[in-house]
């Protein structure tokens, strides 16, 4: 019986005591010559392997799917299946641990965590990754839905109650809202009456027990929903610059969800982050602000966050930070007049650390005074500097003429991007296409992207082109010897966005392009691929997956060289990830060549 198994590596790494003891004794050593095939096609494998020494290629069709490497194991798919899809051939002299089929079989039956790291797809595997770091998540704040938060009672008036008597039911119950019933409306309504609107009831001067509690109310309800995650209702409080929900399951009022009783759940300080940029009267204070969100994100990834979730509430934390820093330097006017927006990853709601600034400003077109607008932009972009947020590299920012522009200058810039479509002119739309409006009237944002789809016609070349873009910028050569050289004497780096992020997101992209989606953040451009039926929910499903994935090893990375005070690079040190990490990357980067190879099909690149 050998001796010397790593149960450190995965998936033998989750495996009790009582199951390593069964490895122990069902597992032998195998020795294969360089270039003999361990496992042909359509044979049924009696053992797993484990290699110990060497590579194996795994190959589908001729072409190469796969290496495997020390401490990696094959093939454990076709162990299950009972019958091999792939070859599996000896790179060089190769020894490999061999453990029958037995054991595995008795292992699946016990540990499902085993079973899905060794055989799932990426999705499954993801799931039973995130299972085994969150034992202790399902009590924090990423995992907790709505309705396991303390919700306080609804306390229901009349439209027509008088606000003296409100007042009396706010001292008496302890509240400090209450919500309010228009049985007259059809369909009915409810509105709510807080301290702000008794505040504004005393200030309009009528006798309060002759003023109607309706008249103040508040009856555009911000609403969440009992299962929601907690973490969705921060993010909309934030949104909507609120300190409360109201929690409704189909048309009942279950409860207000407070901001402080959210609090209560969590171990940052994202709301105090919220407040303080809320309450900011300088741009000093909003530098101060600006710092604590970095935090934030270490913090939250160390105690396990979802990388979805931390991207979704930076999204939110940046947009509160963009909107009150604009608000402190442009006029009312200009900013009534005018819509800030912002692209890239930050558009998208994929940026967890800070990044180069992408934003644009569009101007209503009878706006009288441009020159204001220019000296407002120039100081914009000097504060995002000075929060941490550096110059973009392509000047693709307010303080550049070309991204702040009227509506009707825009639209017909849009308009030349795709008669003409340069690389430039290319490049341009693919980042507009991100735009997200964070500050003033949205609605100027959304009329030029209206503007797009209607300049956009049925163009097969210009789609082709437009998404070809995803070979001239990522490159497949050598990243699976790159995830092999593992113990070599110099860094292998690989920079994940050339690898994997970039074809996830600009091939979802053009798909959105293709089908005038108005969606800006890749998971939701997916999404609505799939209820179109344009694209298979378990495609999505992987990419969605595999994308989080890659940002949270970006995310990880890039928190190190922090720490380390290095430049974030959004690159990867392969000798610094886990065998299982190895694993999913190696499973998310054949998701990755898979997508594109669709999407090749699907433009004609070949013939681009």
């Amino acid at each position: 019986m050998p001796s010397g198994f790593n149960f450190a590596a995965s998936p033998f790494d989750c495996l009790s005591r009582q199951e390593q003891e069964l490895v122990s004794n069902s597992v032998d050593v195998a020795y294969f010559r360089q270039g003999e095939t361990i496992l042909d096609v359509g044979a049924e494998p009696t053992h797993l392997y484990v290699v110990i020494k060497g590579y194996v290629q795994q190959v589908e069709d001729g072409e190469e799917v796969g290496v495997y490497g020390p401490d990696d194991c094959f093939d454990g798919r076709g162990l299950v299946a009972g019958k091999v899809s792939d070859q599996f051939i000896a790179m060089e002299e190769v020894v490999a641990y061999e453990l029958s089929k037995a054991a595995v079989m008795e292992l699946i039956s016990r540990n499902s965590t085993f079973g899905a790291l060794l055989f799932e797809d990426l999705s499954k595997k993801l799931t039973a990754l995130s299972e085994r770091r969150s034992q202790h998540e399902l009590h924090t704040l990423s995992m907790a839905r709505v309705d396991q938060a303390f919700l306080r009672p609804p306390v229901f008036v009349e439209i027509t109650e008088n606000v003296r008597a409100v007042a009396e039911i706010f001292n008496k119950v302890r509240t400090n809202n209450v919500m309010v019933r228009d049985n007259s409306s059809v369909p009915p309504r409810l509105g709510i009456f807080t301290l702000g609107s008794l505040s504004r009831a005393i200030l309009d001067g009528t006798p309060l027990d002759q003023l109607q509690v309706g008249k103040l109310a508040h009856w555009g309800l911000i609403k969440v929903r009992p299962s929601d995650h907690l973490y969705d209702a921060l993010a909309i409080m934030v949104r909507h610059k609120v300190t409360r929900v109201v929690v409704m399951d189909n048309e009942e009022v279950v409860g207000l969800l407070e901001q402080v009783d959210l609090l209560s759940f969590m171990t940052n300080s994202s709301s105090l982050i919220v407040q303080r940029i809320l309450q900011a009267q300088s741009l000093q204070q909003l530098h101060e602000a600006a710092q604590e969100i970095t935090r934030l994100v270490a913090l939250l990834h160390r105690n396990g966050t979802r990388v979805g979730m931390i991207a979704k509430l930076v999204q939110e934390l940046n947009a509160t930070l963009f909107d009150r820093t604009w608000s402190l330097l442009a006029s009312p006017e200009l900013r009534a007049n005018s819509c800030l927006f912002v692209m890239g990853s930050e558009g998208r709601g994929e940026q967890l650390l800070k990044t180069d600034q992408d934003n644009g400003l569009i101007i209503r077109d009878d706006y009288p005074d441009l020159a204001e607008a220019e000296r407002t932009c120039e100081r914009f972009s000097k504060a995002l500097e000075g929060f941490g947020y550096p110059e973009c590299p392509g000047k693709i920012m307010v303080n550049n003429a070309e991204w702040r522009l009227t509506a009707s200058q825009f639209s017909l810039r849009v308009r030349n991007w795709l008669l003409e479509p340069t690389a430039e002119g290319l490049m341009a739309l693919a980042i507009f296409m991100d735009a997200h409006a964070v500050s003033g009237d949205s609605e100027l944002l959304r009329a030029v992207k209206q503007s797009l789809h209607a300049f956009l016609t049925d163009n097969d070349f210009l789609l082709a082109r437009f998404a070809s873009v995803i070979e001239a910028f990522s490159s497949e050569t050598g990243w699976w010897n790159r995830l092999l050289q593992i113990g070599d004497s110099s860094p292998e780096m690989v920079n994940l966005k050339k690898a994997g992020i970039f074809a996830i997101v600009h091939g979802t992209r053009s798909l959105a392009l293709q089908h005038r989606l108005f969606e800006t953040s890749t998971v939701e451009r997916l999404e609505r691929l799939v209820e179109m039926g344009r694209l298979s929910k378990d495609t999505s499903l992987h990419l969605i997956e595999g994308l989080h994935f890659l940002m949270g090893l970006k995310l990880k990375e890039g928190l190190r060289q922090l720490e380390t005070h290095q430049q974030v690079t959004g690159d990867v040190d392969m000798r610094s990830l886990s065998t299982l990490e190895r694993d999913l990357l190696k499973d998310t980067l054949n998701e990755v060549k898979k997508y594109k190879t669709f999407l090749r099909q699907h433009f004609h690149l070949e013939a681009a």
